[in-house]
């Protein structure tokens, strides 16, 4: 049990710092034409699509991966106090994850496809990009419901359970809520959730590691 703690405090601190990377790299490096007409807005995909590639395998497969080691972690801690409520938030988590998962390899494959038909028809492929943006922003890129309702519940089992620090669990209610209100369109919530987030990760990741519970 000690080592799953000690391997979900890790992966809660490697994913506050995927976040970190991703906001630096969309923010300051990532500098996407959105009024060039098709062609040169493909053009620019082409020529960076190893980066784009390696950071939707970045933000999405890998966070997963590790969001599944934490979401087995917390489950475990959470177990014994609150069986029901561990129960019902894994099972939220674990939706997450392949939610996740599954935005990185649509965002690939996807881009790909897109690449390769707007040889043809830059126009075509536009409709088909903008169609498979759509689908990743709605799993998992811009609509956080399904991870807003893992942490919330985490957070409740956490208090009802008299585990980890009380602050570090309202704040996780705060959190999760946010995360729920994503499913209304707005980019301002779905930023201040990655942000939440990396600090939620970042607290949790610390306690974990400084508090596993045998």
């Amino acid at each position: 049990m000690n080592q799953l703690q000690k391997a979900g405090g890790i992966a809660a601190l490697m994913e506050a710092s995927i976040y970190v990377s991703a906001f630096i790299f969309f923010g300051a490096f990532w500098a996407y034409p959105i009024d060039a007409n098709p062609a040169q807005q493909f053009a620019f995909l082409a020529e960076n699509q190893v980066a784009l590639s390696i950071v939707n395998l970045i933000m999405y497969v890998l966070f997963g991966v590790l969001l599944a080691i934490l979401v087995m972690a917390m489950h475990h801690r959470l177990t014994i106090n609150t069986p029901l409520l561990s129960q019902i938030s894994s099972v939220f988590g674990i939706i997450w994850v392949g939610l996740v998962i599954a935005s990185g390899m649509i965002a690939n494959i996807g881009l790909a496809t897109a690449l390769d038909l707007a040889t043809k028809d830059p126009e075509q492929a536009m409709t088909v990009w903008r169609a498979i943006y759509a689908v990743v922003e709605g799993l998992g890129g811009g609509n956080e419901v399904v991870g807003g309702l893992w942490v919330l519940l985490l957070s409740v089992a956490a208090l009802k359970g008299n585990e980890l620090p009380k602050i570090l669990n309202y704040f996780g209610l705060f959190v999760g809520i946010v995360g729920i209100f994503t499913i209304y369109p707005a980019d301002v919530l779905t930023e201040i959730f990655g942000l939440s987030q990396i600090i939620w990760f970042s607290w949790l990741g610390k306690v974990l590691l400084s508090r596993p519970k045998s």
